[in-house]
């Protein structure tokens, strides 16, 4: 008897004491080796889709919330990009992306403006054509007809280094800037470090890949 009026007497203690004195349980937080590993995970799931694939999506995971950016051409295929991102580990999915009917296809440009003379809309086609052709050579265009762009390199090169044994426990930062791909972070051995930019450079478009990368465990 005496147990139970100390155990009723407890509980009542836990629900009047005051907020400051109640203990206060912290949820964990994601690393960003964490959230990494979730960014390369909802791009791989993003482009296998065969809709969304075609948009360039932008993916970027920081604290376990992932915020997606780019367009689309439809509110369902904004859902799904939605669908695509909630994935164990992600806690919240920030969908910025924009619902636009004309929204361009990868490797396809948007074009804007409209002509009313045949003399006028010839001589802008010329130019839109030597403009397309001139971004194509700047940018060069993938064996699947695809514009090579720095977000394109970047996403090419973290699936690079999926499933690869050497990379295993590496935390690897990727980056690229006009073609030029940095690599930083840690691997677990030189042997690792070399197979990271070996593969960097086998990825479509990449001109130079600068190698910062560090020999050691995850910091």
């Amino acid at each position: 008897m005496k147990a139970v009026v100390y155990g009723l007497f407890m509980c009542v203690a836990l629900v009047t004491a005051p907020l400051s004195t109640r203990p206060v349980y912290a949820a964990p937080t994601a690393s960003p080796a964490d959230d990494r590993a979730l960014d390369s995970q909802i791009e791989r799931r993003i482009h296998r889709d065969p809709v969304l694939k075609r948009y360039d999506i932008d993916v970027a995971v920081d604290g376990g919330v992932a915020k997606l950016t780019g367009a689309v051409r439809s509110e369902a295929a904004r859902k799904k990009a939605t669908q695509l991102a909630t994935v164990a580990g992600i806690s919240r999915v920030d969908n910025q992306l924009v619902v636009d009917p004309k929204a361009p296809h990868k490797g396809v440009k948007a074009t804007t403006g409209t002509i009313g003379e045949k003399t006028k809309e010839a001589g802008e086609k010329t130019k839109e054509v030597a403009g397309k052709a001139a971004e194509k050579t700047k940018e060069g265009v993938s064996k699947t007809g695809e514009v090579i762009t720095d977000s394109w390199i970047t996403t090419r090169v973290k699936s690079k280094f999926i499933g690869e044994d050497l990379l295993k426990g590496s935390d690897i930062s990727v980056s690229t800037d006009n073609h030029v791909v940095t690599l930083s972070g840690t691997v677990m051995s030189a042997a690792a470090r070399a197979r990271a930019v070996e593969q960097a450079k086998e990825v479509e478009g990449v001109h130079r890949v600068v190698d910062k990368l560090t020999i050691g465990p995850k910091k």
